[in-house]
């Protein structure tokens, strides 16, 4: 076989746009600000009677538009997941819901003591007066219970207790909470009905953000599902817990789906076939075939292994940057658990380089847990590649990226450096359960290997 030595392809790590929209987060958060001080919030704010009114204002607003840029992140916008990646727009998303759901409460709690004071009522019995009497606000507070049930199932002890694809599902709920917001907005915030400038701003985020949910998170990929007329093609089990699904579909290269990428599918196969999957395509992409490997759990695992050959398929995507553009040299060493081999797999075989430049390190449990082990040696016979396979139990009382036996023998880090000649110059691309790639990460950094180097995706939900 010839060597590939054709030019790398050009990096995309967004490092660009992800300074722009940082920096279009803060400056909205700086409108706000602007906005509130032009009418009068700080003299509201020092005065005796207005305080608690002014400071509700400011909690009500800021928390508002982070509610905004909350959607804005999770829009699936592509120059945005290109610039970040979902896993870092995910961890923004969660941040900036906590952040607004509590300014949120404490607009609540402020605005029914600021009413409830001068009236010598009580806290709760105001609040019930606002809801019921001013327009919107029972809107709003039905859209604020949304919010804080969606807030509520995020808390990582609640996540824990509900399968990713229901939290999904109940997540987008969330969508219909800051709807059942605007009227509230509209109709009683005093800063948007007596002032154009914020009138102006607050209609052109909140367009922004629908038009941007309904493009990209419906338009999009009915758009694209009707386009590509993806279909179950066969379904093959791998190992015992483990299928991979192949579909067909129409000119697919224009799908522009890349290596190391992954998909949300939806299997039309019957009941909860609107429940979402995220999935890494597990072989290099092609014209007329897409592959995902998945190990089957749950009713959603057995549903989705029994699809039949002809099953619909609805899909999102492509998303993610765990690509060969995060590149930035000729040796690569790609970093396996588990059934996080399927995006490394897919690198393996769709990655620019001559024989020699890359070693895959695969990591399970057992022998039987090494997926796709066939290919991945005709692969590796094909173009050159090293592969290492460490099968094993993982060491007892700590977390480590080895198996117990080498584990014994090594440190973390003298292990990679006893496997991997050369590490310190090499590319890195993790994937695997979260606590190994912790370990693994902490192992490169200690042999030498610069942050900058080593590349994964973090979908801790």
């Amino acid at each position: 076989m010839t060597p590939d030595r054709s030019p790398l392809p050009r990096r995309r790590d967004g490092v660009l746009g992800r300074v722009l929209t940082g920096a279009l987060a803060v400056a909205s958060v700086l409108v706000v600000l602007v906005l509130w001080a032009a009418a009068g919030g700080p003299a509201a704010l020092l005065a005796e009677g207005t305080a608690i009114l002014a400071a509700a204002r400011l909690t009500g607003l800021v928390a508002a538009d982070l509610l905004l840029l909350q959607v804005l992140a999770m829009a699936r916008v592509p120059w945005l997941e290109r610039a970040w990646g979902q896993d870092r727009l995910a961890r923004g998303h969660r941040l900036l819901g906590f952040t607004s759901c509590w300014l949120m409460a404490g607009h609540v709690v402020l605005v029914a003591y600021g009413y409830a004071a001068p009236a010598g009522t009580g806290v709760l019995a105001q609040l019930a007066d606002l809801v019921v009497r001013y327009p919107g606000m029972l809107l709003a507070a039905a859209g604020t219970t949304l919010l804080v049930l969606v807030a509520a199932l995020s808390v990582r002890a609640a996540r824990r207790r509900v399968r990713y694809e229901n939290w999904h599902l109940l997540h987008l709920y969330a969508y219909l909470g800051v709807g059942l917001a605007v009227p509230h907005q509209l109709w009683n915030g005093a800063h948007f009905v007596t002032s154009p400038a914020a009138a102006a701003y607050w209609w052109t985020l909140w367009g922004a953000a629908f038009a941007a949910l309904l493009v990209f998170r419906v338009g999009r990929p009915l758009w694209l599902s009707r386009r590509h007329r993806l279909t179950v093609a066969e379904v093959r089990r791998e190992a015992s817990d483990v299928y991979s699904v192949y579909l067909a579909g129409h000119r697919l290269d224009r799908l522009a789906a890349r290596p190391g990428q992954f998909l949300t599918w939806r299997l039309r196969t019957g009941r909860g076939w609107s429940r979402a999957h995220p999935f890494s395509l597990s072989e290099a992409p092609r014209a007329d075939r897409l592959r995902f490997t998945f190990r089957a759990a749950g009713d959603d695992g057995a549903r989705l292994a029994g699809a039949a050959p002809g099953t619909a398929v609805l899909i999102e995507g492509p998303y993610g940057t765990l690509t060969e553009g995060r590149r930035r040299g000729e040796r690569v060493l790609l970093m396996a658990a588990g059934i996080g081999i399927t995006p490394l797999r897919a690198l393996l075989e769709g990655m620019r380089y001559a024989p020699g430049e890359v070693t895959l390190i695969y990591r399970a449990r057992s022998d039987e847990e090494l997926v796709l082990r066939a290919e991945i040696d005709g692969i590796a016979r094909e173009r050159g590649a090293q592969v290492i396979y460490l099968p094993g139990p993982p060491p007892t009382g700590r977390v480590s990226w080895l198996t117990a036996e080498l584990a014994e023998r090594f440190a973390d880090h003298e292990a990679l450096a006893h496997l991997v000649p050369e590490l310190a110059g090499r590319d890195v691309f993790l994937c695997g359960p979260p606590p190994w790639m912790a370990a693994a990460r902490a192992a490169l950094r200690a042999a030498g290997v610069s942050a900058r180097q080593v590349h994964d995706e973090r979908f801790g939900w």
